[in-house]
């Protein structure tokens, strides 16, 4: 079959496949369920300064959050129906910003695992979390965008977005199952949300805790921008339309992964953009073939079809008029 029709009538099945998926969003019923399972977290520094985040609750007594929230802290407490509990341990993960607090008297309903590495792109997920001063929880809802193989596991990144104080929140699928971490986003309006895996989660349980205010670590997103992983190199090229850094990017993360669908797709984009057309489509089909559900690759095989129809179009005119 040619490429050109296998892409368009991929879009067809896109098409359908979205459609399937819009009615699968979680019932208000169980977004209520799951917002017991998410609870905010207040702590106070050792410089004096307070601080804000959010926790899921993923075991009796225990309580996940992001690093970065209880850095420097001496005094952490997680709120349940309005009664604060005082969380006595830590095992932290510093790297992959993930800290699991014991938590005293807790009585709050335990989250369900799911898997991190089993989400496919463009399925459905929403958010839970505290932002800002909240007292309530606050819902977002979103597909996946991306997710970057990293130490066993995924990043994942999604449509869904939050704002700060989210942090440590969790992330469901429609089945109500627990798939990510709320953690960080990319600077600027145009931002991407990420989280972290449960994989990391359920792996940091079985390590030792230890008393709160230990000497901390930057996490991986903190690192210098050499030190940090491609798919966070690659944002701000592709944000600013710098195409040549991005095709530099790119590149270099082609040669670390070549494996990864995503590496691909920036790198066919950037040859896209800086009108490489044939190595950009050459690299599309690529990605389809590590991920055949890329909606954007996709998107953008059915761009330069459109524009190779067009070019013949306008040379079979030029043929007539010569004859």
């Amino acid at each position: 079959m040619n490429k050109h029709l296998s892409a368009l009538l991929c879009t067809v099945l896109v098409h359908f496949f979205f459609t399937g998926i819009a009615s699968a969003l979680p019932s208000s019923e169980m977004v209520s369920k799951l917002n017991a399972q998410v609870l905010r977290v207040q702590v106070k520094h050792n410089n004096g300064s307070n601080g804000l985040g959010s926790a899921v609750v993923i075991a009796k007594g225990q309580v996940v959050t992001n690093c970065h929230v209880v850095t420097d802290a001496h005094d952490v407490e997680v709120i349940v129906n309005g009664v604060a509990h005082v969380a006595t341990e830590v095992k932290p993960d510093w790297h992959h910003d993930l800290c699991i607090l014991t938590v005293s008297d807790l009585e709050a309903p335990v989250a369900k695992i799911g898997a991190s590495k089993n989400l496919k792109y463009e399925t459905p997920v929403f958010t839970i979390g505290y932002p800002d001063k909240t007292t309530e929880p606050v819902n977002t809802f979103g597909v996946v965008k991306g997710m970057f193989p990293m130490d066993d596991s995924v990043v994942i990144r999604a449509t869904s977005p939050f704002r700060l104080g989210a942090s440590g929140g969790g992330v469901f699928d429609d089945t109500g199952t627990l798939v990510g971490i709320i953690t960080l986003k990319s600077r600027g309006d145009q931002a991407h949300y990420y989280y972290m895996p449960v994989e990391w989660v359920q792996a940091l349980m079985a390590k030792p805790a230890q008393a709160l205010g230990a000497k901390s670590e930057k996490p991986f997103w903190a690192l210098s921008d050499q030190q940090r992983p491609y798919f966070m190199k690659v944002v701000q090229p592709y944000l600013s339309h710098d195409w040549k850094s991005l095709l530099t990017v790119s590149s270099a993360w082609v040669n670390a992964e070549p494996d990864t669908a995503e590496s691909w797709f920036y790198l066919a984009m950037a040859e896209y953009e800086t009108k490489a057309y044939d190595k950009a489509e050459a690299h599309f089909n690529k990605v389809l073939a590590l991920n055949e559900s890329h909606r954007q690759a996709v998107e953008y095989l059915n761009k330069i079809n459109e524009r190779t129809a067009g070019i013949n179009a306008s040379l079979n005119k030029l043929a007539l008029l010569s004859d």
